[in-house]
């Protein structure tokens, strides 16, 4: 089991930035991925970012530049920096883990945080 726990959400106005933290409890070096999703009231969760482990970032194409994700291994926390809040940026934002245990893809979920942007 890997447990997640992301924190930095909040309140913020259009054009202010935040930034999300995921901790896990294992080394993120022996994961899969690790994704950030979110949930707007009303719409189905979404996929926000992606860092694979030995691989690329990826983004949704209609956040790309104003989204980055990045990690810090030595604290097995992935982060979120969103930039440019737009009032649509408004949801509930997950961390997501994937790893491999053999042949089968293990999917991990954290509790969400809640983002609001807002004037």
């Amino acid at each position: 089991q890997v447990r997640l726990v992301e924190s930095g959400g909040g309140l913020a106005q259009p054009g202010e930035s935040l930034s999300l933290s995921c901790e896990a409890s294992t080394s993120i070096l022996s994961l899969y991925v690790m994704s950030w999703y979110r949930q707007a009231p009303g719409k189905e969760r979404e996929l926000v970012a992606s860092l694979f482990t030995r691989g690329p970032r990826t983004y949704a194409d209609s956040l790309r530049g104003r989204f980055t994700i990045s990690r810090d291994d030595a604290l097995n926390t992935v982060y979120l920096k969103m930039s440019n809040l737009e009032p649509g940026d408004t949801a509930a934002y997950y961390c997501n883990a994937k790893r491999y245990s053999g042949t089968q893809l293990e999917e991990f979920w954290g509790q969400g945080t809640q983002v609001t942007v807002s004037s």
